[in-house]
């Protein structure tokens, strides 16, 4: 799923629509027939050549480039440039060239300074490093590259988020010139159905568009048959309850539960049966109310002859099943056992089920000492995705739930209040669904710290010692330490043609992905 990805695209709305403005729309006279292409900002044919279909661009400035005027060139006073070799080299480029790079940037002359900042000539010059008793280093060609240009290029290449994220902390976003944020060709913005141009259609709430296309006045049977199912998939949608997104609407600003029904209409909306349908936690992070649509387009599922499979901890959910399969009755090695499989009511003789408690008898009231707040945060005009205008003060130290339907805004209200208590000097953490660790090697003994404690007790070790082993040594996740063949995987890929790539344990290493001759192979994995 890319960045641009929208509630229209992941629908599959968005590729009607366009059909329908290529085939129905009405185009200015003598305007030219145009492809479904060309309604899609996402194709060279329809986006804007100015902004390549964002709708918005990037313009830097001295004051974003050069946050502190005070500093000098070797001072590091143009942030916007990289750090580390790079940025010296630029550095030094510009002193091959003449440059003062020890003088305070404000005290440069203004054309020296565009220059700098903005020209888009590379010239490349004979760099002389400066020698010290640590390097050595011969003189080299290099080429420069102005501030400017080696942002915005960052931003639009780098495949690196980090770097990106950096970038852009130089750059103002300004709407397209050219587009007006639009994000298409004048030629495509031109035709209209209903009376409004696409990007006005996508804009709309999901109901409203609806109405809209069933009152559009169209001539062509084909116009017609296309609203017709247009509007049917989107009463698909309306009956999951997202009636109020806008098919314009970025899916990375979706709610979980939003994404698991969007994606659950598209496969209502496919028709097939005798398919087999597996769904992992279809309800997870969804209001009740939400939650019985979702199990109302399950079961139109299984009516059409599917067979559908579905994990879950939702006991409205299970209630509605046909066939109950209960797993148990612990975790880990404490499971592992089918304890029933039958009919739901039939779990209530299972007694070493503990979803049989949960499942027929009633829940306990939970006995509590509620805490008195201690102040509280104020939140003022809140406009963020779903939110408008909202004011709430949120209390400090107590248990705090938010509830409502999904996509009522309750993600976006957090994320307002995580700011705002960041910025009145609170310590926050998150703790969301994002996968943890930061490579595929991450687990949980290396995300809670726990593998730091197990290295530095093998780097201690006498062994260790007389081979001049630290820590680093016996990490899966650094070279050196981590086994050379799988790169501390454990396991290598198998590439096979027209097939897809098989997975085997590593042979150097036996799936223990450290250098062979640690003292660390000496400690069964398992323990």
């Amino acid at each position: 799923m890319s960045d641009r990805s929208t509630v229209g695209s992941l629908s599959t709305l968005s590729n009607t629509l366009r059909l329908l403005f290529s085939r129905a729309g009405t185009a200015p006279e003598g305007g030219a027939a145009l492809d479904s292409a060309a309604f899609s900002p996402n194709t060279h044919a329809g986006a804007c050549p100015a902004c390549s279909g964002l709708g918005r661009t990037y313009r830097t400035t001295e004051e974003t480039l050069v946050p502190d005027p005070a500093l000098s060139i070797r001072q590091k006073a143009i942030a916007g440039w990289p750090g580390a070799w790079h940025g010296k080299n630029l550095r030094d480029i510009l002193d091959a060239l003449g440059h003062d790079v020890d003088r305070p940037w404000r005290e440069l002359p203004q054309e020296e300074r565009d220059w700098i900042l903005f020209t888009d000539e590379q010239p490349v010059v004979t760099v002389t490093p400066v020698r010290d008793a640590t390097t050595v280093q011969g003189p080299y060609e290099g080429t420069y590259s102005s501030a400017r240009r080696y942002v915005l290029h960052t931003i639009a290449t780098t495949k690196s988020e980090a770097l990106r994220r950096r970038a852009l902390q130089f750059v103002e976003t300004v709407d397209c010139a050219a587009c007006d944020g639009r994000r298409l060709r004048p030629e495509a913005l031109a035709v209209t159905v209903g009376g409004r141009a696409i990007d006005e259609l996508t804009a709309l709430p999901l109901d409203d568009l609806a109405v809209l296309l069933d009152g559009a006045d169209l001539a062509s049977p084909v116009g017609k048959g296309l609203v017709e199912d247009l509007v049917e998939r989107i009463e698909v949608l309306t009956g999951l309850g997202l009636a109020h997104l806008t098919m314009a609407r970025p899916v990375p600003t979706l709610s979980a539960g939003e994404l698991q029904r969007l994606r659950l209409a598209a496969t209502v909306r496919a028709g097939l049966f005798g398919v087999v349908y597996v769904l992992d936690e279809p309800s997870a992070g969804l209001h009740p109310a939400d939650t019985d649509a979702v199990v109302r387009e399950l079961q139109r599922l299984r009516s059409a002859g599917n067979s559908v499979f579905v994990v879950e901890h939702d006991m409205a959910v299970v209630r509605q099943a046909d066939w109950l399969v209960d797993v148990g009755p612990g975790a880990g090695a404490a499971g592992g056992r089918v304890l029933h499989s039958g009919p739901v009511a039939g779990l209530a003789e299972v007694a070493a089920s503990v979803t049989r408690r949960y499942l027929f008898e009633p829940a306990p009231v939970a006995r509590r000492q509620e805490r008195t707040p201690d102040g509280h945060v104020a939140l003022r005009g809140l406009s963020r995705h779903n939110l408008r205008g909202v004011d709430v003060d949120l209390p400090r130290r107590v248990l705090t739930v938010v509830t409502g339907v999904s996509g009522s805004g309750k993600s976006s209200l957090l994320d307002e209040f995580a700011g705002a208590a960041d910025g009145g000097g609170w310590r926050v953490v998150r703790l969301d669904q994002t996968p943890i660790g930061r490579t595929p090697r991450s687990n949980l003994a290396t995300y809670t710290g726990l593998f730091d404690a197990v290295r530095a007790l093998f780097a201690a070790t006498e062994e260790a010692r007389q081979r001049g082993y630290d820590a680093g040594r016996f990490s899966f996740n650094r070279p050196g330490g981590r086994c050379s063949d799988c790169e501390g995987e454990g396991y290598v890929s198998v590439e096979l043609l027209f097939l897809p790539s098989l997975y085997a344990r590593c042979a150097t290493c036996g799936g223990v992905p450290v250098q062979p001759g640690d003292p660390a192979r000496g400690l069964p994995r398992g323990d």
